[in-house]
C-alpha cells in the first residue's frame, strides 16, 4: 500500500475541496474506504450539490447516517444542499409570506436563492458533526466532501448582529440576507469555525488537475483559506497519466500521440504551479482506465495501476454532436449579436470564445471578443492579431473596486462603523463581482445591435435574478422612462433569443455535466433559455489508440448521448488536441474543425 501525505497521521476531521469534475467525491470516498480497512471508524459526509457518493458505493445515503455494509468501520452520509436551503429559506421567509406584498416577499425569495445560502444552509447543517462530541464520539474520523469556502467562514466570523443590520434595511446587498436570524448559532460558529483552523484536528485538502486553470484555482483557494487562519493544507493531483504506459503496452503508449502529448502538458503545468502550493504537501494520483464506481475501483484509486485492464469493445460508437464549425455557422447567419460563453472554471471557455471570435473575423465580420480572464492569457491564446478582431478586457478587481466605492459612499455612507464592516464584507462576495463586471458587459453589449460581440465568461441566472428583483438597471430604468417609450435593457438583451445566444462549456464527465446542467435551470428561472452547450476536451472525440485513453473515452459516451438527448437544443464537441490551441492559426483550425477525425472506441 502506498505512502500518500494527506492520509498520514490523518487527523480527526478531513476536508476535500476543489472546483467541480477534479474527482474531490472519489477522492474522498476512497480515502474514508483505506482509513476503514486499516481499523478507523469512519463517517463520510457530502455536502457537494453534485455529489454521487451514493452512486459510487452502489447504495442508497441520504439526510441519515447509513452504514456501508461492505465495508465495516465506514459510515456515510449525505446533506442535501438543496433540500437545507429551502427548509433554511422557509424558515426566513415563512414568518412573512402573507404580511408583505407578493413582490417584496418575492424579493426575499431571490436574495436568499444563491450559492451564499447553499453554502451557509449547509454548514448550518454540519457545524454540530465539528462541535457536539457527544453526537460524534463513535467515530475516529469524520470526512467531508466539500468544505465551506473562505467567504462564507469570514462571514461566519463578523461580529454584531446580522437581523438588527438587516431589519433596519442596510443589509439588502448579496450576501448577507442568508444570515438573517442565525444570532442563537454564533456561539456555535465560533466553536465550528475554530475546530476547521486547528490543524491538529482538522485537514483541508485541495484538490485539483495537472492543468494551468485548476492549479490556480486551487492557489487561489489555498491563499482565501489561509487568509483567515486555516493555513495547513494538503495538495491531491488527481487523474495524472501514469509515467509508464498504464493499461497499456509500452508499445501502445509510445504509439499514441495523444497520450505523449498530454502527459507532456501536464509536467508543463507542474513544474509552473502557483509559488504558494509549491510548500504544500503535495500527491499525485494516476488516471485509472475504470469510473470510480464500487470497491474495487475505489480501493485501486490510491494506488498505481501495474495490472493491465481489458478494455470493452464498442463497436461503431459514433460521438454525437457537430463540429465547432457548425454552431459558428448559424452564429453568422444571424448578422450580428451578443453571444456569450458560459461554465465553470477550467472548462476552456476562453479558448473557445477566442476560437468563435477568430473564426468570425476571419470571415470579415466585425468582432468585438471581451474577457474578465487575465489579459496575459487571452493575449497568449491569440498570439497575434486580425483584421475586424477587436480584443478588450474587463478587469474584475477594477470593477468591484468601482462598485464597492458607489455602494460604500451611498448606503454606506448612513451605517455605524459597525454597519459599514459588514457591508464591506458582504461587497467582498461572489455575487458582487458578478454584479460589477455585468454592469460592464452592459455596456460593452450595446455593440452588439450592429456587430458581434463574444464574451468570455458571464454572471449566473441567480445574479442576474437578483439585479431584477432589487430594483436594478432593468426595472428602474423602465420605471423612470414610463411605459410609453420603447426601451431595450441589457436584461431583455439577454432573454432574447434574436440577440443573444448563451453557449453552455463544459466536459464529459459527471460532475461537470451535473453543474452545467443546474447552470441551465439557474438561466432559465430568470427566462434565458441556453442556446446551445459545447463538451470540450473530449477524448472519446480524439481518436486515441492508447488502451487506457480509449477506456476513459468509452466512459465519455455515456455523458456524451446523456448531454445529446436530455440537455443541449445543439451540441458541439471539441476534440482533446495534442497540443493547446495557441495563436490565430491554430484557434482557426480548431474552429474548422480540423482536428483527428470523431473516434469509434474500440
Amino acid at each position: 500500500m502506498s505512502t500518500l501525505r494527506f492520509l498520514a497521521d490523518a487527523p480527526r476531521f478531513l476536508f476535500f475541496t476543489g472546483k467541480g469534475g477534479v474527482g474531490k467525491t472519489s477522492i474522498a470516498c476512497a480515502s474514508a474506504v483505506r482509513l476503514a480497512e486499516a481499523g478507523a471508524s469512519v463517517l463520510l459526509v457530502s455536502t457537494d450539490p453534485a455529489s454521487n457518493v451514493g452512486q459510487v458505493f452502489g447504495v442508497s445515503i441520504g439526510n441519515t447516517v447509513t452504514p456501508i455494509a461492505a465495508v465495516p468501520g465506514l459510515w456515510a452520509l449525505e446533506i442535501d444542499p438543496e433540500q437545507a436551503a429551502e427548509q433554511y429559506r422557509e424558515r426566513i421567509v415563512g414568518p412573512v409570506r402573507g404580511l408583505l406584498p407578493p413582490a417584496e416577499v418575492a424579493t426575499i425569495e431571490e436574495q436568499l436563492s444563491g450559492a451564499c445560502t447553499t453554502e451557509i444552509a449547509s454548514f448550518n447543517e454540519f457545524t454540530d458533526l465539528l462541535t457536539d462530541a457527544a453526537w460524534t464520539a463513535a467515530y475516529d474520523h469524520i470526512l467531508f466532501d466539500t468544505a465551506p469556502t473562505g467567504h462564507t467562514i469570514r462571514l461566519l466570523q463578523l461580529p454584531g448582529s446580522w437581523t438588527d443590520f438587516l431589519t433596519e434595511g442596510t443589509g439588502d446587498a448579496s450576501c448577507l440576507g442568508p444570515l438573517s436570524g442565525l444570532e442563537k448559532q454564533r456561539a456555535v460558529y465560533a466553536d465550528a469555525v475554530a475546530a476547521l483552523a486547528d490543524p491538529a484536528r482538522t485537514r483541508l485538502v485541495l484538490v485539483a488537475r495537472a492543468q494551468n486553470g485548476a492549479l490556480r484555482e486551487a492557489a487561489r483557494t489555498q491563499a482565501e483559506l489561509s487568509a483567515i487562519g486555516m493555513e495547513r493544507q494538503y495538495l491531491v493531483v488527481n487523474g495524472i497519466l501514469p509515467a509508464g504506459p498504464g493499461t497499456a503496452t509500452p508499445a501502445d503508449a509510445a504509439a499514441d500521440p495523444l497520450f505523449a502529448a498530454i502527459r507532456a502538458r501536464e509536467q508543463k503545468a507542474l513544474a509552473a504551479m502557483p509559488e504558494g502550493l509549491r510548500s504544500a504537501p503535495t500527491d499525485h494520483v494516476e488516471l485509472k482506465s475504470a469510473n470510480m464506481v464500487g470497491l474495487f475501483a475505489l480501493r485501486s484509486l490510491l494506488e498505481p495501476e501495474v495490472v493491465p485492464t481489458p478494455v470493452a469493445v464498442v463497436v461503431d460508437a459514433v460521438v454525437p454532436g457537430a463540429p465547432l464549425s457548425a454552431l459558428i455557422d448559424e452564429i453568422e447567419a444571424g448578422g450580428h449579436g451578443l453571444v456569450m460563453l458560459m461554465g465553470k472554471g477550467g472548462v476552456g471557455k476562453t479558448t473557445l470564445a477566442a476560437a468563435i471570435a477568430v473564426s468570425l473575423a476571419e470571415r470579415g465580420l466585425p468582432v468585438h471578443l471581451t474577457t474578465t480572464d487575465p489579459a496575459a492569457h487571452l493575449d497568449d491564446t491569440l498570439a497575434g492579431g486580425l483584421p475586424h478582431l477587436t480584443v478588450s478586457r474587463i478587469d474584475p478587481a477594477v470593477e468591484i473596486a468601482a462598485y464597492t466605492e458607489r455602494v460604500m459612499s451611498t448606503k454606506g455612507a448612513q451605517l455605524d462603523e459597525q454597519g459599514q464592516a459588514m457591508l464591506r464584507e458582504d461587497l467582498r462576495s461572489p455575487c458582487t463581482e458578478e454584479i460589477a463586471v455585468f454592469q460592464a458587459f452592459s455596456r460593452v453589449s450595446r455593440e452588439a445591435r450592429n456587430t458581434f460581440v463574444v464574451m468570455d465568461t458571464a454572471p449566473t441566472g441567480h445574479t442576474l435574478l437578483l439585479l431584477d428583483a432589487t430594483g436594478s438597471y432593468h426595472r428602474e430604468v423602465t420605471r423612470q422612462l414610463g411605459g410609453g417609450i420603447r426601451l431595450t435593457t441589457p436584461m431583455m438583451r439577454l432573454q432574447d433569443p434574436k440577440q443573444t445566444k448563451v453557449i453552455l462549456v463544459t466536459l464529459a464527465e459527471t460532475t461537470p455535466v451535473l453543474e452545467a446542467a443546474e447552470l441551465q435551470a439557474d438561466l432559465e428561472r430568470a427566462g434565458i433559455t441556453p442556446w446551445a452547450w459545447i463538451v470540450n476536451n473530449s477524448i472519446a472525440a480524439a481518436a486515441p489508440t492508447s488502451p487506457l485513453l480509449l477506456a476513459r473515452a468509452r466512459n465519455e459516451l455515456i455523458e456524451l448521448e446523456h448531454v445529446h438527448e436530455k440537455r443541449a437544443p445543439r451540441l458541439a464537441v471539441v476534440p482533446l488536441l495534442a497540443e493547446e490551441p495557441v495563436g490565430i492559426p491554430a484557434l482557426l483550425a480548431l474552429a474548422a474543425g480540423r482536428q483527428p477525425a470523431p473516434a469509434s472506441v474500440r
